[in-house]
């Protein structure tokens, strides 16, 4: 069994309210919680208007299929989310 952690960090320019950083960064849960490999969760900033910063445990029967997923998460992330991605925090465990 393989484990990695990925965290990102977002910085949301000209955020006012958190329904708006909802809006701009919402659907993490929905979009990468329901696969089983993946566990996802807001990990900071979850108060400021201005920032989030969210993290994904993944897991895999091999090293490679877990940077795989990891890198489809990072890609697809950079592609879809309206905030500009300040940091990006590859763990293996």
């Amino acid at each position: 069994m393989h484990i990695a952690v990925l965290t990102m960090k977002f910085s949301l320019p000209g955020c006012r309210s958190l329904k708006e950083k909802r809006q701009r960064i919402g659907g993490m849960h929905e979009r990468y919680g329901r696969q089983p490999a993946v566990a996802v969760c807001e990990s900071a900033d979850r108060d400021r208007l201005d920032a989030s910063e969210w993290t994904f445990v993944v897991t895999g029967i091999t090293a490679q299929e877990v940077q795989s997923l990891c890198s489809e998460i990072e890609d697809r992330i950079q592609r879809t989310v309206e905030a500009r991605v300040m940091e990006v925090i590859h763990e293996r465990l």
